[in-house]
């Protein structure tokens, strides 16, 4: 093992064995070198001469660039062109730990460590698997969850999924969650929580949070080594009075010496910046403090290292021109207004009784989707393709699932979209 590598480890074995323990091989292994061309080249950074790095420059020392380019952005060419940190930008870094308190009040007080920056959400998890994920581990994870995580976690790793039921009559089933929480041995446990939910668009009450929090911890007690995993791509996107307004992390990141806390979000849904590709990763443990926390970001900066090297210079820099700007609460309130009167159209139209013999929604409540569940003899498949064929209307098939993302409708088109689908229905079903 590289005797950085060891470095790392021996400081989180002193900080906390179970987040050692918790590490995949993979985990314990990695580290962000010390020495190298990285190091080479900062110590470098002030030299007169710094012929050091795999970059051009002008003569005039800024970064060479195409004007064809540069004219397109209005910002200084190095906070377009030049590569940024493996860690991603110190002032993103720092801008977004800000953002995380302030949208979870309940951590004031507590440590949690300094976000690390991947290539957005997907890459997130990727790197959250480098890290926690062996071959001969599960991943527990509701039986509704998004397709990608069995390519980040399964095809990536060979952590194989283990689903528990999401839901029971309208809520949440914390009995389901509980029992595959605590099957088998005493040992490691490796749990992915999404909420709001993709594909159901669901977030759980604040009494259900709470009670899964309890059922977390109370399992931790038992002796189990917990990482949670905490998939927040859609965080902030409720609609609904009585649904929990803070993501579990801000709960969990405190709550047991053997709960560590991996906060995967970013900007890319909240902020609708699909293509910039910007997300983050944050630890929080109880106990947690600096050093255990920093030996953490170095080993997922070395994940990163070595899988695409760093995240991109620009979208990091037009967040933060972004997050600085007077106006960019007010912006985002008005297009969350309009996600929420998109809402509030499936609601209204989904009460129509006509439909109940032919489908029905799934529990929803936030984020950019819903499912309906279709009627017996129905296919969602043979439904979905009828859709597109006749009625020039996509949505995504799971078994007898139709996953409808709202977010992507104008309020306008709602009620033509399940119209379409009751008559899709209606001939299929004859």
């Amino acid at each position: 093992m590289n005797p950085q590598a060891e470095e790392l480890n021996i400081v989180i074995q002193e900080k906390s064995s179970v987040v050692f323990d918790l590490l995949s091989q993979r985990g314990k292994e990695i580290y962000f070198p010390k020495k190298g061309i990285l190091a080479q080249s900062a110590e470098a950074a002030k030299a007169g001469i710094n012929a050091t790095i795999g970059t051009a420059v002008e003569d005039d020392g800024s970064p060479m660039r195409l004007e064809s380019i540069a004219s397109k952005v209005n910002l200084k060419p190095e906070k377009i062109f030049l590569y940024a940190p493996s860690y991603g930008r110190p002032d993103i870094r720092a801008e977004w730990k800000k953002m995380i308190y302030k949208k979870n009040p309940s951590l004031a007080g507590a440590e949690i460590s300094l976000p690390v920056v991947t290539n957005a959400l997907t890459h997130g998890i990727n790197m959250a698997g480098y890290m926690f994920c062996d071959a001969t581990d599960q991943v527990i994870v509701p039986d509704l969850f998004w397709e990608n995580y069995t390519l980040t976690l399964t095809n990536a790793y060979g952590s194989q999924l283990k689903p528990y039921k999401l839901f029971k009559d309208n809520g949440l089933d914390l009995a389901s969650f509980e029992q595959t929480l605590n099957e088998g041995a005493v040992g490691k446990r490796i749990v992915l929580l999404n909420f709001p939910n993709n594909p159901a668009g669901y977030t759980p009450t604040q009494v259900e949070q709470d009670e899964m929090v309890k059922i977390i911890k109370a399992s931790a007690e038992k002796g189990n080594k917990i990482v949670l995993l905490i998939d927040d791509a859609y965080f902030g996107l409720g609609y609904e009075a009585g649904i929990a307004a803070e993501s579990i992390f801000s709960a969990a990141c405190t709550l047991h010496e053997n709960v560590l806390a991996v906060k995967i979000d970013g900007p890319t849904k909240e902020d609708y910046v699909w293509g910039f590709r910007v997300g983050f990763i944050t630890y929080g443990i109880k106990g947690g403090d600096a050093a255990l926390y920093g030996a953490l970001e170095s080993k997922t900066a070395g994940a990163i290292r070595g899988n695409i090297s760093n995240a991109a210079n620009i979208s990091q820099s037009l967040l933060l021109e972004a997050y600085t700007h007077p106006d960019y609460e007010n912006q985002k309130a008005e297009k969350y207004a309009i996600m929420k009167r998109r809402y509030d159209e499936v609601k209204r139209v989904l009460q129509n009784e006509a439909y109940k013999p032919y489908f029905k929604a799934l529990p929803y409540n936030s984020g950019y989707f819903m499912c309906i569940e279709l009627a017996k003899g129905l296919d969602g498949e043979k439904t979905r393709k009828l859709l597109i064929e006749k009625y020039s209307i996509g949505v995504i098939a799971f078994d007898n699932l139709l996953r409808i993302a709202f977010s992507a409708v104008a309020e306008s088109k709602i009620q033509p979209l399940f119209e379409g689908i009751y008559e899709a229905c209606k001939e299929l079903k004859g």
